[in-house]
């Protein structure tokens, strides 16, 4: 938990080792990464690879206070029962030994002193920005930032975005709205469509960025500004809200210069709508950070928020 390229490099080490390689990848409902998403990364890196036989199972067999001998004899009878005969396992850990006795296999190490590949998976999931380059293409998304900036119209968010996109040598979500319609005047098909293809972007945009993800607009704004036009808020738009978490939301306040640009029409309710996106986000207890001040003092304000996902 996650899947990292110490374990890519394990399996693919015992591939040319044998002639069908069994992955048995196990898994407990309170895990902290699930279970599925992790045996579809797995299923995704070896697609390619007939050879690999990748097998899920529910660990409801181990006992974790026994003594590590004990264990690898219950995880033994677990194999034996699930799978054909073993010839050799393959492990980086200390326990493959005793695992492969119990099975009456061969043990095969693969760089167990973690010298080719200095990284576990706990310190991915403690710090996965400093193990970025130990974690595959197909796991990244998982652990990228996805950072919000969120608020009333014309307050720079879309500048924002775009700057520290360039900024941190990665990626941003524009409001895609502005790619679909070209006045205020839509239907509930028009922002139905308008949710679907920005929670599509937010998620396309995950798999290429490069450790964050700055986002010009969410599926709350969606909601806002549905109620505002058309007077209501598809149940859809909702369910939309739900594929997506934002670790960070950012709160830009309407101390600058309103610009008009032809879809921007609410000029005189700047204040009434800012505190309209804010009750939306406290209703849902998400926690914001205030946006305030010169456009240097906005920056600087969110480049300190941010610095910490590095540390």
């Amino acid at each position: 938990m996650p899947l990292h390229n110490g374990h890519i490099a394990l399996i693919r080490f015992a591939l040319t080792q044998c002639d069908e390689l069994i992955v048995s990848m196990t898994y407990k409902p309170t895990d902290t990464i699930d279970g599925q998403l992790r045996f579809n990364w797995i299923k995704d890196c070896f697609i390619n690879e007939p050879k690999i036989n990748a097998q899920l199972s529910v660990d409801d067999f181990d006992i974790e206070s026994l003594p590590l001998a004990d264990r690898t004899r219950i995880w033994a009878e677990f194999i034996k029962k699930r799978f054909p005969p073993i010839e050799v396992l393959f492990s980086s850990e200390e326990y493959g030994i005793s695992f492969a006795k119990e099975l009456g296999a061969t043990h095969f190490s693969f760089d167990p002193e973690r010298k080719e590949f200095p990284v576990s998976a706990t310190n991915i999931r403690e710090n996965p920005f400093r193990y970025w380059q130990f974690i595959p293409e197909v796991v990244r998304p998982y652990f990228v930032k996805k950072i919000c900036f969120y608020g009333a119209e014309s307050t720079g968010k879309s500048t924002m975005a775009k700057h520290f996109a360039k900024k941190f040598e990665t990626e941003f979500v524009p409001e895609v709205a502005r790619e679909l319609i070209s006045s205020n005047d839509f239907m509930v098909d028009d922002i139905i469509r308008i949710g679907k293809s920005q929670t599509d972007r937010v998620k396309e945009k995950s798999k290429t960025a490069n450790k964050l993800l700055f986002c010009d607009t969410d599926l709350i704004t969606t909601q806002i500004y549905s109620k505002k036009y058309l007077g209501v808020v598809p149940d859809i738009l909702l369910q939309l809200e739900k594929e997506i978490h934002y670790d960070l939301y950012f709160l830009f306040d309407i101390d600058v210069p309103w610009v008009a640009d032809g879809l921007r029409d609410l000029n005189n309710e700047r204040e009434e709508m800012t505190k309209l996106f804010e009750k939306k986000l406290n209703e849902r207890k998400i926690f914001s950070i205030s946006v305030t001040g010169s456009w240097e003092e906005r920056e600087a304000i969110i480049e300190r928020a941010i610095r910490p996902f590095f540390n």
